[in-house]
């Protein structure tokens, strides 16, 4: 069994059971749409290969905000099947620095690889699979979907935005709608716009239909 087997294996036990919008399957799609990317740029492959699998293997939402929990079951994994001490620590650093946290946040850690994971984790977070990823976790921890005197609150510090408990639709402008901006690549760039095209129709139709004009 090879390395990537040995890893897949490993993350759909560790997700078994998890949250639908952060489980296996959520892996595989940024895995793929890293592989994608990957044919764009030169990088280190197995260090995109490893940093995409393993880069929820404990999301710190789901873990009392504890940011190192991730980055050690993932070193501890790579270390018992033998992976080299500089790919180990370059996919923690990747870990370590994928999330999005408000948008507000020195990222201390830089490479080619970092940049395809991170967007392929952010492809996933729009379009339609976006949508349904949000309104799964609003409806996982009992989030009012929308609630037009709750305004969003924009331009959050990595503290608040951890904190901070709004409305489904709030998150659409509170995150979504800034991933097309942040995208690292060309090839996410591209991607990225349909499905922020997708997202603002949707939002349309929505609001549309809450106030009954359609």
């Amino acid at each position: 069994m090879n390395y990537i087997q040995q890893t897949i294996q490993f993350v759909k036990a560790e997700l078994e059971g998890a949250e639908a919008g952060h489980d296996w399957f959520h892996i595989q799609r940024v895995y793929k749409n890293a592989l994608h990317i990957l044919k764009t740029e030169k990088a280190n492959e197995q260090v995109v290969v490893l940093a995409a699998l393993l880069h929820d293997i404990a999301d710190s939402k789901f873990f009392n905000g504890d940011e190192s929990i991730g980055p050690k079951k993932a070193m501890d994994f790579m270390t018992s099947i033998d992976i080299n001490d500089e790919v180990k620590n370059h996919v923690v650093k990747i870990i370590e620095n994928i999330s999005f946290k408000g948008g507000n946040f020195n990222r201390n850690f830089h490479s080619i690889e970092l940049d395809i994971v991170q967007d392929a984790d952010r492809l996933d977070a729009i379009g339609a699979i976006g949508i349904a990823r949000t309104f799964n976790y609003g409806g996982f921890k009992n989030t009012p979907m929308h609630n037009p005197d709750i305004p969003p609150k924009l331009n959050m510090t990595k503290q608040e935005y951890k904190a901070h408990n709004g409305t489904t639709i709030n998150h659409f402008y509170e995150k979504l709608l800034l991933l097309k901006d942040l995208m690292n690549t060309q090839t996410a760039k591209h991607l990225a716009e349909k499905r922020h095209a997708y997202m603002l129709g949707f939002l349309d139709q929505f609001f549309n239909e809450w106030e009954g004009k359609v």
